[in-house]
């Protein structure tokens, strides 16, 4: 493709402002409004907006990990979630049944148990896991499908 130097240097300032969203760098207490300047959705540990999670989910091989309790869970999940309960005796042994290697895409109500479940995978060794910060609030919010039972 040939660009002309006009072209180049019109593009120039748009470069640089998607450059800068890659930095990772956010005032304090801010919360993302898109999925745009959320981490890549492969990386180890990752937090998700609702945007980029959604397509985490959608994806191939996803597994979708609910953490919160069973009554929870009933009440409305994400299609085709599984639940393990982060406040259960046995969460870890039962991380431990699941592969390491696999894709994950955990959430939880608000985000904060998601997020405690995240650190916990990493440290058991799973290679590819992401949480929904906001949590299924977040995904109902932006009017993404939910199941009961």
């Amino acid at each position: 493709m040939h660009l002309s130097l006009r072209r180049v240097l019109a593009l120039a300032p748009a470069v640089a402002l998607l450059a800068a969203c890659g930095t990772g760098t956010t005032e304090p207490n801010a919360v993302p409004t898109s999925s745009a300047s959320a981490p890549a959705a492969d990386a180890t540990g990752t937090d998700l907006g609702v945007d980029a999670f959604a397509e985490r989910v959608a994806g191939s091989g996803t597994v979708v990990v609910d953490v919160r309790t069973p009554a929870e869970f009933a009440q409305g999940h994400l299609p085709g979630a599984v639940n393990l309960d982060l406040q259960s005796a046995d969460f870890q042994q039962q991380l431990g049944e699941l592969d390491p290697d696999a894709r994950y895409a955990v959430y939880c109500q608000s985000g904060n148990r998601s997020a405690q479940a995240l650190a916990t995978m990493v440290e058991l060794g799973f290679t590819d896991v992401a949480h929904l910060e906001g949590g299924i609030g977040a995904w109902q919010g932006a009017d993404l499908p939910v199941v009961t039972g």
